[in-house]
C-alpha cells in the first residue's frame, strides 16, 4: 500500500510540475506574442481555468505528501519526504500571499477595465511564478529521490 501511496503522489506532483512549467516557459510565451487585447484576455481566461483547478492540485499533492510521510516515517527516505512536504507547504503560501491576489485582479479585466500597469503585475506574477515553479520542482526532486 505505501508503494502504491508513493508512486501516486510522485505522478500527482509530477503532473503538477509538468503543468506549471508549461505555463511558465510555454503558454506565457505564446500568450504574451499575441497583440495586446489578445494577450491580457489570453492571460485573464487562464487565470480563470487553472485558478479554480490549482488550489485543488496543491493542496492535494501537499495532502499526499503529507501522508506519505507518515505512513513511510520509519522507512528509507523519510527526511527527503518530510523536506518535500514543506517544500510544497512554501508553494501553497507563495500561492496565497503573491500569486493569486493578482490572478486575482487579471481574471476579471477587460481592455475596458484593466488598470495601466497591467504589464507590469503580469510580470510581477511571471517572476513569482518562476520562484515557485524551481520549489515545486525541488520538491518533486526529492519525491523522486525518496521513491528510489
Amino acid at each position: 500500500m505505501l508503494n502504491a501511496l508513493e508512486v501516486f503522489t510522485t505522478v500527482i506532483v509530477g503532473l503538477m510540475v509538468g503543468v506549471e512549467f508549461s505555463v511558465a516557459f510555454i503558454m506565457n510565451r505564446i500568450l504574451d506574442a499575441l497583440p495586446e487585447d489578445s494577450r491580457q484576455l489570453g492571460h485573464a481566461h487562464g487565470g480563470r481555468m487553472l485558478g479554480a483547478l490549482m488550489p485543488f492540485w496543491y493542496i492535494g499533492s501537499l495532502v499526499l505528501s503529507a501522508i506519505w510521510a507518515v505512513a513511510g516515517w520509519h522507512h528509507h527516505g523519510a527526511g527527503l519526504v518530510v523536506t518535500a512536504a514543506g517544500l510544497l507547504i512554501l508553494s501553497v503560501a507563495m500561492s496565497i500571499l503573491l500569486l493569486v491576489p493578482i490572478n486575482n485582479r487579471n481574471k476579471t479585466w477587460t481592455p475596458e477595465n484593466r488598470p495601466a500597469d497591467w504589464k507590469q503585475q503580469l510580470q510581477r506574477w511571471n517572476r513569482y511564478h518562476y520562484l515557485r515553479v524551481a520549489v515545486i520542482i525541488a520538491a518533486f526532486t526529492l519525491l523522486v529521490t525518496a521513491l528510489a
